[in-house]
Protein backbone atom coordinates (compact mmCIF):
# COMPACT_ATOMS: atom_id res chain seq x y z
CA UNK A 1 0.00 0.00 0.00
CA UNK A 2 1.06 3.60 -0.57
CA UNK A 3 0.79 6.06 2.30
CA UNK A 4 -2.36 7.48 0.71
CA UNK A 5 -3.96 4.04 0.32
CA UNK A 6 -3.10 3.11 3.89
CA UNK A 7 -4.70 6.24 5.37
CA UNK A 8 -7.78 5.88 3.15
CA UNK A 9 -8.11 2.27 4.27
CA UNK A 10 -8.16 3.13 7.98
CA UNK A 11 -10.60 6.01 7.41
CA UNK A 12 -12.94 3.42 5.90
CA UNK A 13 -12.44 1.37 9.07
CA UNK A 14 -10.75 -1.45 7.22
CA UNK A 15 -7.62 -3.32 8.30
CA UNK A 16 -4.37 -1.84 6.86
CA UNK A 17 -1.16 -3.72 6.13
CA UNK A 18 0.37 -1.55 8.87
CA UNK A 19 -0.85 1.35 10.97
CA UNK A 20 -0.29 4.73 9.29
CA UNK A 21 1.41 7.41 11.37
CA UNK A 22 2.26 11.09 11.39
CA UNK A 23 4.71 12.70 13.83
CA UNK A 24 4.96 16.49 14.07
CA UNK A 25 7.52 18.54 15.97
CA UNK A 26 7.62 21.88 17.74
CA UNK A 27 10.56 24.13 16.87
CA UNK A 28 12.65 23.04 19.91
CA UNK A 29 11.93 19.33 19.33
CA UNK A 30 12.82 19.58 15.65
CA UNK A 31 16.13 21.25 16.51
CA UNK A 32 16.84 18.59 19.15
CA UNK A 33 16.21 15.69 16.77
CA UNK A 34 18.19 17.30 13.95
CA UNK A 35 21.16 17.32 16.32
CA UNK A 36 20.39 13.79 17.56
CA UNK A 37 20.33 12.34 14.04
CA UNK A 38 22.95 14.71 12.64
CA UNK A 39 20.52 15.55 9.85
CA UNK A 40 18.66 18.85 9.53
CA UNK A 41 16.28 17.19 7.04
CA UNK A 42 15.47 14.16 9.23
CA UNK A 43 11.73 14.92 9.42
CA UNK A 44 11.26 14.35 5.69
CA UNK A 45 12.70 10.85 6.04
CA UNK A 46 10.68 9.39 8.93
CA UNK A 47 7.86 8.06 6.75
CA UNK A 48 4.98 10.34 7.71
CA UNK A 49 1.80 9.34 5.90
CA UNK A 50 0.12 12.74 5.82
CA UNK A 51 1.13 15.93 4.07
CA UNK A 52 -0.69 18.67 6.00
CA UNK A 53 -0.69 22.05 4.27
CA UNK A 54 -2.11 25.17 5.99
CA UNK A 55 -3.98 27.58 3.73
CA UNK A 56 -4.82 30.16 6.39
CA UNK A 57 -1.65 32.19 6.55
CA UNK A 58 -0.09 31.50 9.90
CA UNK A 59 3.68 31.20 9.75
CA UNK A 60 4.53 28.81 12.57
CA UNK A 61 7.63 29.76 14.52
CA UNK A 62 8.12 33.16 12.83
CA UNK A 63 8.57 36.22 15.04
CA UNK A 64 10.12 39.62 14.67
CA UNK A 65 12.88 41.18 16.80
CA UNK A 66 10.26 42.23 19.36
CA UNK A 67 9.01 38.63 19.69
CA UNK A 68 5.69 39.30 17.93
CA UNK A 69 4.12 37.99 14.73
CA UNK A 70 1.21 39.56 12.80
CA UNK A 71 -1.03 37.28 10.72
CA UNK A 72 -3.18 38.01 7.66
CA UNK A 73 -6.11 39.08 9.85
CA UNK A 74 -3.93 41.84 11.32
CA UNK A 75 -3.84 39.93 14.61
CA UNK A 76 -0.67 40.22 16.69
CA UNK A 77 0.67 37.06 18.34
CA UNK A 78 2.96 37.32 21.33
CA UNK A 79 5.69 34.72 20.71
CA UNK A 80 8.20 36.02 23.23
CA UNK A 81 7.87 32.81 25.27
CA UNK A 82 6.25 30.27 22.93
CA UNK A 83 8.12 30.34 19.63
CA UNK A 84 5.66 28.02 17.88
CA UNK A 85 2.20 29.55 18.29
CA UNK A 86 2.21 32.16 21.05
CA UNK A 87 -0.80 34.05 22.40
CA UNK A 88 -3.03 36.25 20.23
CA UNK A 89 -3.73 39.76 21.47
CA UNK A 90 -7.21 40.27 20.03
CA UNK A 91 -9.24 43.43 20.58
CA UNK A 92 -12.15 43.15 18.13
CA UNK A 93 -15.40 44.52 19.57
CA UNK A 94 -19.01 44.80 18.46
CA UNK A 95 -18.34 48.42 17.48
CA UNK A 96 -15.39 47.47 15.25
CA UNK A 97 -16.96 44.45 13.55
CA UNK A 98 -18.59 46.19 10.59
CA UNK A 99 -15.32 47.94 9.69
CA UNK A 100 -13.10 44.89 10.14
CA UNK A 101 -11.04 44.05 7.04
CA UNK A 102 -11.32 40.36 6.17
CA UNK A 103 -8.58 38.71 4.13
CA UNK A 104 -9.23 37.62 0.55
CA UNK A 105 -10.30 33.93 0.62
CA UNK A 106 -8.74 33.45 -2.83
CA UNK A 107 -5.69 35.62 -2.23
CA UNK A 108 -2.75 35.22 -4.63
CA UNK A 109 -0.45 32.36 -3.60
CA UNK A 110 -2.80 31.08 -0.86
CA UNK A 111 -3.03 27.65 -2.43
CA UNK A 112 0.34 27.46 -4.22
CA UNK A 113 2.01 25.21 -1.65
CA UNK A 114 -1.06 22.98 -1.54
CA UNK A 115 -1.05 22.61 -5.33
CA UNK A 116 2.68 21.80 -5.32
CA UNK A 117 2.19 19.21 -2.57
CA UNK A 118 -0.63 17.48 -4.44
CA UNK A 119 1.56 17.27 -7.53
CA UNK A 120 4.85 16.27 -5.92
CA UNK A 121 3.68 14.02 -3.07
CA UNK A 122 1.04 11.95 -4.81
CA UNK A 123 1.81 8.90 -2.66
CA UNK A 124 0.95 10.78 0.55
CA UNK A 125 -2.49 11.58 1.92
CA UNK A 126 -2.78 15.34 1.37
CA UNK A 127 -4.69 17.42 3.89
CA UNK A 128 -5.73 21.05 3.42
CA UNK A 129 -5.62 22.68 6.85
CA UNK A 130 -7.75 25.56 8.14
CA UNK A 131 -6.08 26.37 11.43
CA UNK A 132 -7.93 28.48 14.02
CA UNK A 133 -11.01 27.84 11.98
CA UNK A 134 -14.14 29.02 13.86
CA UNK A 135 -14.22 29.23 17.66
CA UNK A 136 -10.46 29.77 17.83
CA UNK A 137 -10.58 32.42 15.12
CA UNK A 138 -13.36 34.20 16.99
CA UNK A 139 -11.74 34.22 20.41
CA UNK A 140 -8.36 35.02 18.90
CA UNK A 141 -9.77 38.18 17.34
CA UNK A 142 -11.75 39.18 20.43
CA UNK A 143 -9.70 37.74 23.29
CA UNK A 144 -10.57 34.47 25.02
CA UNK A 145 -12.11 35.78 28.23
CA UNK A 146 -14.05 38.51 26.44
CA UNK A 147 -15.41 36.10 23.84
CA UNK A 148 -16.49 33.50 26.42
CA UNK A 149 -18.29 36.24 28.33
CA UNK A 150 -19.93 37.42 25.12
CA UNK A 151 -21.23 33.87 24.56
CA UNK A 152 -23.35 34.54 27.64
CA UNK A 153 -23.95 38.28 27.55
CA UNK A 154 -23.90 39.35 23.88
CA UNK A 155 -25.20 36.61 21.60
CA UNK A 156 -25.96 38.95 18.65
CA UNK A 157 -22.29 39.96 18.49
CA UNK A 158 -21.10 36.37 18.85
CA UNK A 159 -23.41 35.09 16.12
CA UNK A 160 -22.55 37.95 13.76
CA UNK A 161 -18.83 37.31 14.19
CA UNK A 162 -19.17 33.54 13.81
CA UNK A 163 -21.21 34.03 10.64
CA UNK A 164 -18.53 36.31 9.16
CA UNK A 165 -15.85 33.73 9.92
CA UNK A 166 -18.04 30.94 8.53
CA UNK A 167 -18.55 32.83 5.27
CA UNK A 168 -14.79 33.36 4.94
CA UNK A 169 -14.09 29.67 5.65
CA UNK A 170 -16.67 28.46 3.13
CA UNK A 171 -15.13 30.67 0.45
CA UNK A 172 -11.65 29.34 1.30
CA UNK A 173 -12.92 25.76 1.06
CA UNK A 174 -14.53 26.33 -2.32
CA UNK A 175 -11.52 28.19 -3.73
CA UNK A 176 -9.00 25.67 -2.43
CA UNK A 177 -10.86 22.53 -3.45
CA UNK A 178 -11.58 23.94 -6.91
CA UNK A 179 -7.90 24.75 -7.33
CA UNK A 180 -6.73 21.42 -5.85
CA UNK A 181 -9.45 18.82 -6.48
CA UNK A 182 -7.07 15.93 -5.67
CA UNK A 183 -6.75 16.92 -2.00
CA UNK A 184 -7.83 13.99 0.18
CA UNK A 185 -9.19 15.71 3.30
CA UNK A 186 -9.72 19.04 5.01
CA UNK A 187 -8.54 19.59 8.58
CA UNK A 188 -10.14 22.16 10.88
CA UNK A 189 -8.18 23.30 13.93
CA UNK A 190 -10.55 24.39 16.70
CA UNK A 191 -9.83 23.69 20.38
CA UNK A 192 -13.15 23.39 22.19
CA UNK A 193 -11.86 21.87 25.41
CA UNK A 194 -9.72 22.27 28.48
CA UNK A 195 -8.39 19.43 30.60
CA UNK A 196 -11.69 19.59 32.53
CA UNK A 197 -14.28 19.66 29.77
CA UNK A 198 -15.88 21.65 26.95
CA UNK A 199 -14.85 25.25 27.51
CA UNK A 200 -18.18 26.94 26.83
CA UNK A 201 -20.26 23.93 27.91
CA UNK A 202 -21.76 21.34 25.60
CA UNK A 203 -25.12 23.14 25.51
CA UNK A 204 -23.68 26.43 24.31
CA UNK A 205 -21.41 24.56 21.86
CA UNK A 206 -24.47 22.88 20.33
CA UNK A 207 -26.38 26.15 20.18
CA UNK A 208 -23.73 28.44 18.70
CA UNK A 209 -20.98 26.36 17.13
CA UNK A 210 -22.50 23.07 15.99
CA UNK A 211 -24.82 24.48 13.27
CA UNK A 212 -21.97 26.47 11.74
CA UNK A 213 -19.49 23.63 12.02
CA UNK A 214 -22.04 21.40 10.28
CA UNK A 215 -22.10 23.80 7.31
CA UNK A 216 -18.31 23.76 7.07
CA UNK A 217 -18.13 19.99 7.20
CA UNK A 218 -21.00 19.59 4.73
CA UNK A 219 -19.18 21.80 2.25
CA UNK A 220 -16.11 19.56 2.47
CA UNK A 221 -18.18 16.42 2.00
CA UNK A 222 -19.95 18.05 -0.96
CA UNK A 223 -16.51 18.13 -2.57
CA UNK A 224 -16.10 14.41 -1.80
CA UNK A 225 -13.41 14.81 0.86
CA UNK A 226 -12.87 13.46 4.38
CA UNK A 227 -13.40 15.83 7.32
CA UNK A 228 -10.66 15.95 9.97
CA UNK A 229 -10.95 18.09 13.09
CA UNK A 230 -8.56 18.95 15.89
CA UNK A 231 -9.70 19.82 19.38
CA UNK A 232 -7.50 19.52 22.41
CA UNK A 233 -9.09 18.81 25.76
CA UNK A 234 -11.76 16.66 27.34
CA UNK A 235 -14.42 16.80 24.62
CA UNK A 236 -15.58 13.19 24.40
CA UNK A 237 -19.15 14.23 25.15
CA UNK A 238 -19.22 15.90 21.72
CA UNK A 239 -18.19 12.83 19.71
CA UNK A 240 -21.72 11.70 18.85
CA UNK A 241 -22.51 15.22 17.65
CA UNK A 242 -19.32 15.34 15.58
CA UNK A 243 -20.17 12.03 13.95
CA UNK A 244 -23.68 13.27 13.18
CA UNK A 245 -22.41 16.42 11.45
CA UNK A 246 -19.95 14.58 9.25
CA UNK A 247 -16.57 14.33 10.97
CA UNK A 248 -14.43 11.46 9.65
CA UNK A 249 -11.38 11.69 11.93
CA UNK A 250 -10.73 13.29 15.33
CA UNK A 251 -7.36 14.58 16.52
CA UNK A 252 -5.44 14.71 18.93
CA UNK A 253 -7.10 11.95 21.00
CA UNK A 254 -5.44 12.96 24.28
CA UNK A 255 -5.00 9.90 26.54
CA UNK A 256 -4.86 12.09 29.67
CA UNK A 257 -8.51 13.11 29.22
CA UNK A 258 -9.92 10.41 26.90
CA UNK A 259 -9.61 6.65 27.41
CA UNK A 260 -8.26 5.86 23.97
CA UNK A 261 -8.90 2.13 24.25
CA UNK A 262 -12.54 2.34 25.36
CA UNK A 263 -13.32 5.25 23.03
CA UNK A 264 -11.85 3.54 19.99
CA UNK A 265 -14.01 0.50 20.69
CA UNK A 266 -17.13 2.59 21.30
CA UNK A 267 -16.78 4.46 17.98
CA UNK A 268 -15.50 1.56 15.92
CA UNK A 269 -16.73 1.96 12.35
CA UNK A 270 -18.12 5.46 12.98
CA UNK A 271 -15.22 7.77 13.87
CA UNK A 272 -11.50 7.42 13.19
CA UNK A 273 -8.85 8.85 15.50
CA UNK A 274 -5.44 10.44 14.95
CA UNK A 275 -3.07 10.87 17.89
CA UNK A 276 -3.24 9.03 21.19
CA UNK A 277 0.45 8.86 22.19
CA UNK A 278 0.83 10.89 25.37
CA UNK A 279 2.82 14.12 25.15
CA UNK A 280 2.03 15.08 28.75
CA UNK A 281 3.21 11.93 30.54
CA UNK A 282 4.63 9.09 28.45
CA UNK A 283 6.93 10.89 26.03
CA UNK A 284 8.46 13.48 28.40
CA UNK A 285 8.65 11.32 31.55
CA UNK A 286 8.76 7.69 30.41
CA UNK A 287 11.85 5.66 29.62
CA UNK A 288 12.63 4.62 26.05
CA UNK A 289 11.54 1.10 26.98
CA UNK A 290 8.21 2.35 28.35
CA UNK A 291 7.66 4.46 25.24
CA UNK A 292 8.37 1.50 23.02
CA UNK A 293 6.03 -0.81 24.95
CA UNK A 294 3.11 1.64 25.03
CA UNK A 295 3.39 2.57 21.36
CA UNK A 296 3.43 -1.13 20.46
CA UNK A 297 0.33 -1.67 22.62
CA UNK A 298 -1.49 1.26 20.97
CA UNK A 299 -0.68 -0.01 17.49
CA UNK A 300 -2.00 -3.47 18.35
CA UNK A 301 -5.06 -2.58 20.44
CA UNK A 302 -6.16 0.67 18.78
CA UNK A 303 -4.77 0.60 15.28
CA UNK A 304 -4.58 -2.90 13.92
CA UNK A 305 -8.20 -3.14 12.69
CA UNK A 306 -8.33 0.33 11.13
CA UNK A 307 -9.86 3.61 12.22
CA UNK A 308 -6.60 4.98 13.62
CA UNK A 309 -3.60 7.09 12.56
CA UNK A 310 -0.79 6.81 15.12
CA UNK A 311 0.74 10.05 16.37
CA UNK A 312 1.68 12.00 19.47
CA UNK A 313 -1.30 13.85 20.91
CA UNK A 314 0.33 17.13 19.87
CA UNK A 315 3.34 18.24 17.89
CA UNK A 316 6.16 16.70 19.92
CA UNK A 317 7.22 19.26 22.56
CA UNK A 318 10.76 20.30 23.31
CA UNK A 319 10.88 18.69 26.76
CA UNK A 320 10.73 15.16 25.33
CA UNK A 321 14.12 13.39 25.46
CA UNK A 322 15.54 12.64 22.03
CA UNK A 323 15.89 8.98 22.98
CA UNK A 324 12.14 8.75 23.62
CA UNK A 325 11.27 10.31 20.28
CA UNK A 326 13.68 7.93 18.58
CA UNK A 327 12.09 4.94 20.38
CA UNK A 328 8.61 6.00 19.21
CA UNK A 329 9.77 6.48 15.64
CA UNK A 330 11.54 3.14 15.64
CA UNK A 331 8.34 1.31 16.62
CA UNK A 332 6.25 3.20 14.05
CA UNK A 333 8.73 2.59 11.26
CA UNK A 334 9.46 -1.05 12.01
CA UNK A 335 5.89 -2.40 11.85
Amino acid sequence: MTHKQRVTTVLRHERPDKVPYHVGFTVPARQKMAEFYGDADFASKIGNHLAVVPVIRVEWGVRGPDGYYTDEFGLRWNRQVDADIGMPEGNLTREKLNDFHWPDPDAPNRFDRLAETVERQSDQFVVMALDFSLFERAWGLVGLERFLLAMIEDLPFVEALLDRILAFNLDVLDAGLRRCPDVDAVYFGDDFGSQLGVMMGAGRWRELLMPRLARQYARVRDHGKFVFIHSCGKVGELFDDLVNIGVSCFNPFQPEVIDIYETKEKYRGRLAFWGGISTQQLLPYGTPGEVRAEVERILEKVGREGGYIAAPAHDTPGDVPAENIAAMLDVLQSQ
